[in-house]
């Protein structure tokens, strides 16, 4: 009977539950594009190209491995965890003696990979797909062959991909310039070639003759993979299988099928780590903010149907019914939504994806995956929101007493009730918390999910808490609000009078602030800090950088010779880790390095800084208990262990990284070897240092401030993955703030109609609807940017020391503009549309 009274009732109020549906349809499609990538970091297909005709691949181990051992209660526990390397770990070449005549074995192929951007201007269109070098014995690994041409023999041959003599418009005899990790080099192009299945669709390659290959490498002695291919009759599982028996004792890892996709392509492998992070943390907030938004629109929309509960109860309902009913009626409209919703953020998700490719924040090689997972995990919240949104709200109408169904009008209570009111304390006491916990945390993993996580609970605190903060703020504004005339003195009556219908439109709007605001100046404060030190801690007079991949070493040492040059410091950056723990490090020329670079050393010195050195981060060294003097054993990022000694602490770590060491040590092992920046401290004009480097293609000679400037463009394309990915989470939040003041608006129309008889125009009541917007604009934008305030501030101690986070005044009065257009507008337009019946007829209706 309540099911049938459940679906009756949503029949007939279509205009009523509108409000809800609309909100638990747009977190659904919010959750559903959320797991999407959720579900593509974990299940995501990394498809091999280079490595389609070779079954099994042979590769090094890609993880720094830790192993613990406890011993509890006459227990031994003995843990295993892996961290990936940042950079691509290399074989030693004898592996492939060891598959010397192992039954199954028919071919191996031997694979160096490398970096080799050709340079020609038709070839600008490249750097949205990397370009490789390989030699040419590899081709068979895809296979690649000749359609024109021959193979390359001598050192100054090469062999490129019909894919790239198209676009650069190349044919056999013309010469190109390569930069690999050596110094430029033209080469003789003697053949083009093409895949058998097809042209690649995520590189470029070049192909060169063995020698050049194993030079320009730069690995002596090692090789990237080994690609097994069987004999006539033996299937890729029992090779596989062989493989790895005569490979046992080693640390290579052996690949088949779609695993042989992640050893091909590394960013995509370490892309599903970011992506499970990024979709994770996008999926928890969406989902806080959801139950948020959705607990205050049943509430208002519970509201606005108390007297008509209250009959019900008149007529002998019992409050198990009444919850009964309003947990049908969400359930109903839940499920609606759910579904709805679900679906379009299918293609919600894909845009999300798409747009993350384009940016380079998830690369094009980890292929999308989608199932029905999303799709149930989304209705499954809506509906279990839904729910607990409508208990949560009918627990005080359940109990209200039948007599009140009798009252021609509702007053509303003078204070919540006293358990609403603890828990929007506590929540208080535990945003504080959070706020405390950010202002102590240094790193940003730890502090990006503890700033949000922040917003969201103090602004549930502002929801539990609002009728009081509302009636507070009435106080304050009540000598201004009744000077504006009798627009301001009815908008301030309504204020003190129905303050918790107010505060359901104020929790949007503090919501909206404070996550908008979060949003767009968390990076900056981080990034601004980090680019300050940088500019601080360069002495140099000018800095060589490129728009290719680097800066070759060549052209450094040319400039160390050039009369006039002091000192010349390349830069060249890194990942490596301590144990498991990930450090951003840089490698610099030791020669002259005081001369150019001053990262504020607080403890030891730079003097005698060599390649058995290591220079730490203040950060750093509190983490790891380092001091001059001590040893630190690291990974570096191809793997490879070293053991080093700290000799100074210094205090820019924001913006040199965490760990310093010598460039010779950290070049040997990175995939790009060429700098990425070269200091040079020269009292030469910028000409004359240009003409010094004019040989070497796309290297220019800036200075310090156009680096700052090309460091802030960057900064701020890094920090548009993150506008976008919080940006649907605020268009939502948005979406919630026109929702609940329409239906806020809407429910009032015979309390318009009641002025009109009493005696006030129509644009009287437009007025104070006007005015009761701006007060409600006023009071949540406050409390918002209160909320972000203190949030910004914290992590600002927490990450950069100071407590002066980064805030552009042009984009924070955006920000209050676009809250106070769609305040406004959303009170306007139901307003008018309250308006338009005949007063007489409104207020003789029945309701």
């Amino acid at each position: 009977m309540m099911l049938r009274y459940a679906l009756q009732t949503v029949r007939d109020r279509k205009g009523g539950f509108l409000g809800a549906f609309l909100a638990l349809m747009c977190a659904a499609a919010l959750i559903t594009a959320c797991g999407t990538l959720l579900e593509t970091g974990l299940r995501g297909t990394i498809k091999t190209e280079r490595y389609a005709a070779a079954p099994v691949i042979v590769s090094a181990d890609q993880n720094v491995h830790q192993t613990t051992v406890k011993h509890k209660k006459g227990k031994t526990k003995v843990k295993h965890k892996a961290k990936p390397i940042a950079e691509r770990a290399w074989l030693s070449d004898d592996i492939a003696h060891k598959l010397t005549g192992v039954p199954g074995v028919g071919e191996v192929i031997p694979e160096l990979t490398f970096l080799a951007a050709p340079l020609t201007p038709a070839a600008g269109d490249l750097t949205d797909k990397p370009a490789y070098g390989h030699a040419w014995e590899s081709a068979a690994l895809t296979p690649f062959r000749l359609v024109e041409g021959e193979a390359p023999r001598a050192p100054g041959d090469l062999v490129i991909d019909r894919g790239l003599a198209g676009r650069a418009h190349l044919k056999t005899g013309d010469r190109l310039t390569v930069q690999s990790t050596q110094a430029p080099r033209s080469y003789r192009i003697t053949g083009v070639a093409a895949p058998s299945e097809g042209a690649l669709a995520h590189q470029t390659s070049l192909f060169f003759s063995t020698g050049e290959a194993e030079r320009l490498a730069a690995h002596p002695g090692k090789i990237t993979t080994l690609g097994v291919v069987p004999t006539e009759g033996t299937g890729t599982g029992e090779l596989k299988k062989r493989v790895t028996d005569a490979l046992a004792g080693t640390k290579a890892q052996v690949s088949t099928g779609d695993d042989r996709g992640p050893v091909e392509f590394l960013d995509a492998a370490g892309a599903r780590i970011k992506l499970v992070s990024m979709g994770g943390a996008m999926g928890g907030t969406s989902l806080l903010v959801a139950v948020l938004v959705v607990v205050g629109t049943f509430a208002l929309s519970v509201q606005q149907r108390h007297r008509e509960l209250a009959l019900l109860r008149a007529i002998a309902a019992t409050p198990k019914q009444i919850r009964g009913l309003l947990s049908r009626e969400a359930l109903v409209v839940g499920a609606a939504a759910g579904v709805i919703g679900s679906l379009a953020g299918i293609p919600l998700g894909g845009w999300l994806h798409g747009r993350f490719v384009d940016m380079g924040a998830v690369p094009a090689t980890l292929e999308r995956t989608v199932s029905v997972f999303p799709l149930f995990a989304a209705v499954a919240a809506t509906l279990l929101g839904a729910w607990a949104a409508a208990r949560l709200s009918a627990r005080r109408i359940a109990r209200i007493r039948p007599a009140e169904a009798l009252a021609e009008a509702r007053v509303e209570r003078t204070r919540p009730p006293w358990s609403r009111i603890v828990a929007g304390l506590f929540l208080l006491a535990g945003g504080a918390v959070l706020v405390a916990l950010l202002s102590v945390l240094r790193t940003e993993p730890a502090s990006t999910p503890v700033t949000f996580l922040t917003v969201v609970v103090l602004s549930s605190a502002i929801a539990l808490l609002g009728p009081l903060v509302v009636r507070a703020a009435a106080a304050v504004l009540r000598v201004p609000l009744r000077l504006s005339g009798p627009g301001g003195r009815l908008a301030h009556a309504n204020l003190r009078g129905n303050a918790a219908r107010m505060a359901a439109a104020v929790t949007p709007l503090a919501l909206l602030t404070g996550m908008t605001c979060t949003v767009l100046f968390v990076q900056p404060t981080l990034g601004d800090a980090a680019r300050t030190q940088a500019r601080e801690g360069i002495r140099a007079d000018w800095v060589l950088a490129a728009q290719g991949p680097g800066v070759p070493a060549e052209a450094a040492r040319k400039l160390r010779t050039t009369e006039g040059v002091e000192a010349a410091t390349e830069v060249v950056r890194t990942t490596v880790r301590v144990g498991l723990d990930k450090y951003p490090a840089q490698g610099v020329s030791t020669a002259g390095l005081t001369r150019t670079w001053d990262p504020d050393v607080t403890a030891g010195s730079l003097k005698g800084f060599g390649r058995a050195s290591v220079a730490v981060s203040e950060l750093a060294a509190d983490q790891l208990g380092l001091r001059p003097g001590s040893t630190l054993k690291l990974t570096l990022g191809d793997g490879t262990k070293t053991t080093l000694k700290v000799s100074a602490v210094y205090a820019r770590g924001l913006g040199f990284g965490d760990l310093t060491m010598a460039h010779d040590l950290v070049a040997r092992h990175v995939d790009n070897p060429l700098a990425a920046t070269v200091l040079i401290k020269s009292d030469r004009t910028q000409e004359q240092l240009a003409a010094g480097v004019a040989k070497f293609p796309g290297v220019r000679v800036l200075s310090p401030a156009a680096v700052d400037n090309v460091q802030a463009e960057r900064q701020q394309a890094n920090a548009e993955v993150n506008y976008l990915a919080m940006g649907l989470i605020l268009a939502f939040t948005a979406i919630a703030v026109v929702n609940t003041l329409a239906m806020s608006v809407s429910e009032r129309i015979r309390e318009f109609a009641m002025l009109r008889l009493a005696g006030a125009s129509r644009r009287q009541v437009l007025g104070m609807l006007r005015t009761e917007a701006l007060s409600v604009l006023l009071i949540g934008t406050a409390l918002g940017s209160g909320i972000a305030l203190a949030v910004l501030t914290a992590f600002s101690v927490g990450m950069t020391g100071s407590a002066a986070p980064s805030i552009t005044p042009l984009v924070y009065v955006s920000v209050v503009a676009v809250a106070a257009l769609l305040a406004l507008t959303a009170t306007a337009l139901p307003g008018r549309a309250a308006l338009k019946p005949r007063p007489v007829t409104v207020a003789t209706a029945k309701e």
